[in-house]
């Protein structure tokens, strides 16, 4: 014979379950789009696990953020372009990134140095944290492994190319390089800030592939510029002369004429970017 249930028990009981429900659907969720182009990107097999490039287990919160099938990548390009740093990214940020570095940043490499690059200088890769770690601001695309923040380059000769002091600083080659790296980031990337967008990234580019409003639109500041190619005046100028070859070590010409203020070269080198920057926040 079946026992009866006396109803003043269910009502706790429905009570609990009401509660539980609420619970859930009042739990913070990532936005659907996140999910939908992480389904995509793994069912394409946009990306090759492999020694460099490897999927981990689920990153959780707090809140909303986090990766559901995170990749840690120690190098792109199967190996031949490393990561200072391991980065943890998603599937969609790790394919864009391959492109990137095959149509983008070694052409770029080849064309101004003649050699390719061998290393990129990460700073900044997931992170549980709002923009510009700003308290009230919205949450960083950093937050979702949808972000990479660049410092710069090392080339295969050994040569470092920093975004912190060649964009403005650094020799003809250097600027042409990461104004080109820019301007094609430009074309892959839904965000490409660099320096001279906001205060945040004087010292790196940060790149992600966020979903702004509706329409799509692409953020990319500040513009990308050409860079003047040298004066063959001033190559002329600036090549050292028979006798300054001839120079013992330690010996040289006369510099009184490059100190003191005024000079050009000294004054106006940093540009708008003379006053010493600020703490590092990124986006």
């Amino acid at each position: 014979m079946a026992r009866r249930v006396p109803l003043l028990w269910l009502v706790p009981l429905a009570a609990a379950a009401a509660l539980s429900a609420c619970s859930i659907a009042s739990r913070p969720q990532r936005p659907a789009w996140r999910t939908e182009a992480e389904n995509v990107c793994l069912a394409e097999r946009r990306v090759q696990p492999s020694a460099y490039v490897r999927m981990t287990s689920e990153l959780e919160g707090p809140g909303i953020c986090g990766l559901t099938r995170p990749f840690k990548v120690t190098a792109l390009q199967g190996g031949a372009v490393a990561f200072n740093a391991t980065a943890t990214l998603d599937c969609s940020m790790v394919a864009e990134l391959e492109s990137w570095v095959a149509d983008v940043v070694q052409p770029a490499a080849q064309a101004r140095f003649g050699q390719s690059v061998t290393q990129i200088n990460s700073m900044g890769s997931y992170s549980c944290r709002s923009m510009n770690n700003q308290r009230g601001a919205a949450l960083s695309e950093h937050s979702f492994g949808n972000a990479l923040d660049i410092g710069g380059f090392i080339l295969a000769d050994g040569r470092v190319v920093s975004i912190l002091r060649d964009w403005t600083q650094g020799d003809f080659a250097a600027r042409a390089f990461l104004m080109d790296v820019q301007r094609g980031s430009c074309g892959l990337f839904s965000t490409v800030l660099a320096p001279g967008s906001n205060p945040f990234h004087y010292n790196h580019i940060h790149v992600d592939l966020a979903r702004h409003g509706r329409s799509g639109r692409h953020i990319c500041s500040p513009e990308p510029r050409e860079i003047d190619a040298p004066s063959p005046l001033v190559a002329q100028a600036a090549a050292p002369t028979a006798e300054e070859e001839d120079l013992e070590p330690g010996e040289g010409p006369p510099r009184a004429a490059f100190e003191g203020p005024g000079v050009g070269v000294r004054e106006g080198a940093l540009g708008a970017y003379a006053a010493p920057p600020p703490p590092r926040r990124d986006y």
